[in-house]
C-alpha cells in the first residue's frame, strides 16, 4: 500500500484511527475464554465492529507469542480475518524487530511474505542493515521508533549529542535516507506531542504512528496540531481504550462506540 492509497482511505472514511489489538487473554470478556481460540473470536468482533471507524489495525505479537503456538495461529488467522473481510485495511504487526541482516531478512519473510502483513515496527538502533531487507519489498512499511511514548524513553532517545541536537533527532535524519515516504514510517508517542513539531522539521512527508493516546494520557488535540501535514500523515492508535471499554457479551458494540467517537473528535480536530 502507498502513502496515496493511505491518504485516500484515510479521506473515504473520515479518520486516521488505528486499533491496536492488545489481545490480553487476561483481559478478555469471560464468556470467551471457553472458546476453542478465544483471542481470534475476540478480534474477528473487534475487528468487524470498528472497520468501519479504522483505516488500520495493529495487532501487538507480545500478547500472542505469550500463549505459544497457538497465540501465533490465532494471530495468523486474524490477519487472514481482516485481508479476506476488509482488504483495504493498512495491517502492522507491532513486532519491534531489529536484528543483523541475515535475521532481519528472516523477520521480513514471516511477517510479509507469511502472514501478509503491510507493515512492522523495528528499532532502528542497529543501524541500516537492520532495516534494509524490509525496505526491499514493494507496497510494505518499516515502522521506526523514533520517539515513543514510554517513560524510560528519556535513557536514550533523548540524550543530547556532543555535535548538537539529540539522538532521536539523528535516528529521523539518518533512517529517512534509507527509503521514501512510501516505504518508512515512525512511532512518535502522543505524551511527547509538543515534540512533534520538531519532528515534522526533518521528516514532513512521512506517516507517524502514535501511540499513548488514552489510556496513555497523550493529548489527541496537541498530536494533531503539531503532526498532521498535508496528506494527514498520522495514524492515531488507540487499544485499550476500544477493546476494552466493555468486557461484557457487549465489548463489541462498545468498542465501535468508542471508535467511532474518536473517528469523529479526529474528523473535527483534522477538519478532513
Amino acid at each position: 500500500m502507498t502513502a496515496q492509497a493511505l491518504y485516500e482511505q484515510i479521506l473515504r472514511k473520515q479518520s486516521f484511527l488505528c486499533v491496536g489489538l492488545d489481545s490480553d487473554i487476561k483481559k478478555l470478556p469471560e464468556h470467551l475464554l471457553s472458546l476453542p481460540e478465544p483471542l481470534y473470536s475476540f478480534n474477528c468482533a473487534i475487528v468487524d465492529a470498528t472497520a468501519a471507524y479504522a483505516v488500520a489495525f495493529k495487532p501487538n505479537v507480545a500478547f500472542y507469542e505469550a500463549l505459544g503456538a497457538s497465540g501465533w495461529v490465532q494471530l495468523e488467522k486474524t490477519v487472514q480475518y481482516i485481508r479476506q473481510r476488509y482488504p483495504e485495511i493498512f495491517i502492522i504487526a507491532d513486532a519491534k524487530r531489529g536484528d543483523v541482516g541475515n535475521t532481519s531478512r528472516l523477520y521480513a519473510e514471516a511477517f510479509f511474505e507469511t502472514m501478509g502483513v503491510d507493515a512492522v515496527t523495528l528499532s532502528p538502533y542497529m543501524g541500516r542493515d537492520a532495516v534494509q531487507p524490509f525496505l526491499e519489498y514493494t507496497g510494505k512499511w518499516a515502522v521506526l521508533l523514533a520517539l515513543t511514548s514510554n517513560a524510560s524513553a528519556v535513557d536514550f532517545e533523548t540524550l543530547p549529542l556532543a555535535g548538537g541536537g539529540k539522538l532521536y533527532e539523528t535516528v529521523l535524519e539518518k533512517s529517512s535516507a534509507w527509503g521514501t515516504a512510501d516505504n518508512i514510517m515512525y512511532v512518535a508517542g502522543a505524551t511527547q506531542a509538543a515534540m512533534l513539531a520538531g519532528i515534522r522539521k526533518i521528516i514532513p512527508h512521512h506517516f507517524l504512528l502514535v501511540p499513548g493516546v488514552g489510556a496513555q494520557g497523550g493529548n489527541l488535540q496537541e498530536v494533531v496540531q503539531y503532526g498532521l501535514n498535508e496528506q494527514a500523515g498520522l495514524l492515531i492508535n488507540s487499544s485499550r481504550e476500544i477493546i476494552f471499554a466493555d468486557r461484557s457479551p457487549r465489548f463489541a458494540q462498545a468498542a465501535a462506540e468508542k471508535a467511532r467517537e474518536l473517528q469523529t473528535t479526529l474528523q473535527r480536530l483534522a477538519r478532513l
